[in-house]
């Protein structure tokens, strides 16, 4: 069965509408892990718009699962990660004015930078995923760079217009595996992951965690966190 990894930072953005204290994204967190997820995920930006530092040390503090930080190559934002120790850094772009990220990190254009906090992830005993985009240049430099992981970015297939194009996005996927796995990399995959759509990226063959929020978040307001969590388990098995 493929994992399931489960990003509340859109609980946090419902907090920081009105900047009150609920709902709590750690209290969030324990719901998730009693639901039987396998990874809490949420991503410190740069312009702390949901998620926080207190957050995350209190999410560092109580989580059993792996924590997994999304986190820009920043200084600022890779200091704090080496302070707190995630079990995982997931090196993702950011771009202040986009509503959630948008595509892949270009692992050739920044490579050295990138390169770097690899390097210093790896010095605090933190593994480190890059989230890029199913092209097999990007993952030749996710190799190079010492990454243990890659997440690919599923934005493509979900926007996918037709069956088509959804055909042609699930099979640039299954080949990006294949590839990563060849260079004995491990593969994760995430973005615009649904209910209706998460089927077919779990049967890709060497994908080991699927990492998705909006849509359980937004399930999650009808008919509640735990349940929301367990119906995507199963569509999962």
């Amino acid at each position: 069965m493929v994992k399931l990894g489960v990003n509340i930072d859109h609980v946090a953005t419902l907090r920081q509408a009105r900047r009150e204290k609920e709902p709590d994204p750690v209290w969030a967190a324990v719901l998730c892990e009693l639901a039987g997820c396998h990874s809490i995920v949420v991503h410190l930006r740069e312009d702390r718009r949901h998620i926080n530092e207190r957050d995350l040390r209190l999410l560092r503090s109580t989580v059993k699962v792996k924590l997994n930080l999304e986190m820009s190559i920043a200084k600022e934002i890779v200091d704090i990660a080496c302070e707190i120790k995630p079990d995982q850094a997931t090196l993702v772009p950011e771009r202040r004015e986009e509503i959630t990220t948008e595509g892949g990190l270009d692992v050739i254009a920044y490579f050295s930078s990138i390169k770097e906090v690899v390097e210093r992830m790896h010095r605090e005993e933190i593994m480190v995923s890059l989230f890029i985009d199913p092209i097999e240049s990007q993952i030749k430099k996710a190799k190079e760079a010492h990454a243990e992981f890659i997440e690919l970015h599923t934005g493509a297939y979900a926007n996918a217009q037709n069956e088509v194009e959804r055909e042609r996005e699930l099979m640039r996927l299954i080949q990006a595996t294949q590839v990563a796995k060849g260079m004995g990399l491990r593969v994760n995959a995430g973005h615009g992951l649904n209910y209706l759509n998460v089927r077919n990226i779990a049967k890709i063959p060497g994908i080991e965690e699927l990492n998705i929020g909006h849509a359980i978040i937004s399930r999650a307001v009808f008919v509640g966190l735990e349940r929301a969590v367990k119906e995507m388990l199963e569509l999962l098995k």
